[in-house]
């Protein structure tokens, strides 16, 4: 059996987890479930899991604030967020994988099954399965909302729009989520490809723009008008040329 410390801060994430993990019957053994990074501290050096299922916004700190105090000790990590940009920071901490909230069975199940065939001792195998990691990509952002958490597809948001710092996203299917967080804490998980900042209080998804008005305007194809700054106009028309 492997020994293995949860650490997670919302208790229904963790109960979910362990049932998760219960029904795999893959030979893991929760020793220990945690909720902050002091009390993760002293149950990790108590303990001395093999494996930690670990959050990263804890009540206290944040996972990093934690892996930094237990770095002598010997254990491998799954991360699992709602926040896809701390990926490259998990990979440089010796993540073996990371998975998105909220947690596909499939995917908890594939992250298992690759931390048994990698000893701790075997630094090369670890290097390229990180190296892996790197180039994961993603094709949806997870919002945290009052109710739960919505995934929303990359290619179904059409723009995003930033009010007093709150942001809302606009989807093809004519819904929208508010989020309690201002639009740069999301733009970076927004790959660049597909989005670009035209003010700064929206992002537009350039596959749903119909027309650019030279007096400063988007059109989506939606008929949403969004606006473009001047500080921006250079860049929008380029990357709408290209």
């Amino acid at each position: 059996m492997i020994k293995a410390l949860i650490i997670e801060d919302e208790l229904y994430i963790r109960k979910g987890l362990k049932s998760m993990i219960d029904l795999l019957d893959k030979d893991i053994d929760i020793v220990g479930e945690c909720e902050s990074v002091q009390e993760a501290i002293t149950v990790t050096k108590a303990c001395k899991p093999e494996l930690i299922f670990l959050d990263i916004n804890l009540k206290d700190g944040i996972a990093f604030d934690f892996l930094d105090e237990v770095k002598d000790l010997n254990f491998k990590v799954i991360f699992i967020t709602a926040y896809d940009q701390y990926a490259l920071q998990a990979i440089k901490n010796g993540a073996i994988d990371y998975i998105l909230k909220p947690v596909d069975i499939d995917e908890l199940s594939n992250a298992i099954d690759k931390i048994k065939d990698i000893p701790l001792e075997n630094k090369e195998h670890l290097a390229i399965v990180q190296q892996q990691l790197v180039h994961k990509k993603k094709e949806h952002l997870v919002l945290r909302l009052q109710e739960g958490y919505q995934i929303i597809r990359f290619d179904a948001l059409m723009y995003c729009k930033s009010d007093k710092g709150y942001t809302t996203f606009y989807t093809s299917d004519n819904k929208s989520y508010l989020a309690s967080k201002p639009i740069k804490d999301f733009e970076d998980q927004l790959p660049d490809e597909l989005f670009i900042r035209t003010h700064q209080s929206y992002v537009v998804n350039l596959k749903f723009v119909d027309k650019y008005d030279k007096t400063g305007y988007i059109f989506l194809n939606s008929g949403v008008k969004v606006p473009v700054s001047t500080r921006k106009k250079e860049e929008f028309v380029s990357r709408l040329l290209s």
